[in-house]
């Protein structure tokens, strides 16, 4: 697998995207109360998904390399909104799961390292914004 990683969002509705990396596909969408049709998560539960998903495998793989079963392991994240910005400001990723006499708050403090987002999320990364514009085409009546 190459270190270059490719995800592409195409418009598939007034407020949703059709979502596509290698071979597989994701909607996003806002809800009805905003005038989405709330056929997928919204882009910022995308995100914490991503951190919930990704922090959960870390937890996986630190515990396997232990050979420590944690049955019902679950990563919850809730965020807090600040005021009426548009961002979260406040993280909380929760871990739970069946340890027994292992040490959770020790795996979950060796995961950190191997969460690729919850790193990209503690961390200044550079984005850059590229606009391309399209030539018209008869297939483009939005």
């Amino acid at each position: 697998m190459s270190d270059a990683l490719h995800v592409q969002a195409t418009r598939s509705g007034p407020l949703s995207a059709t979502i596509t990396a290698r071979e597989h596909e994701v909607v996003a969408d806002e809800p009805a109360s905003v005038g989405g049709s709330d056929a997928g998560m919204m882009p910022t539960e995308l995100m914490f998904a991503a951190l919930s998903s990704c922090f959960c495998l870390a937890v996986a793989h630190v515990a396997a390399k232990r050979d420590i079963a944690l049955p019902g392991l679950r990563v919850r994240v809730d965020a807090e909104r600040i005021g009426r910005e548009l961002r979260y400001g406040r993280v909380r990723v929760e871990v739970a799961a069946v340890a027994g006499e292992h040490d959770l708050a020790a795996l979950v403090e060796r995961a950190k390292p191997f969460c690729w987002v919850s790193n990209m999320l503690a961390n200044d990364i550079e984005v850059t914004y590229v606009p391309v514009v399209l030539p018209p085409s008869s297939s483009d009546a939005r």
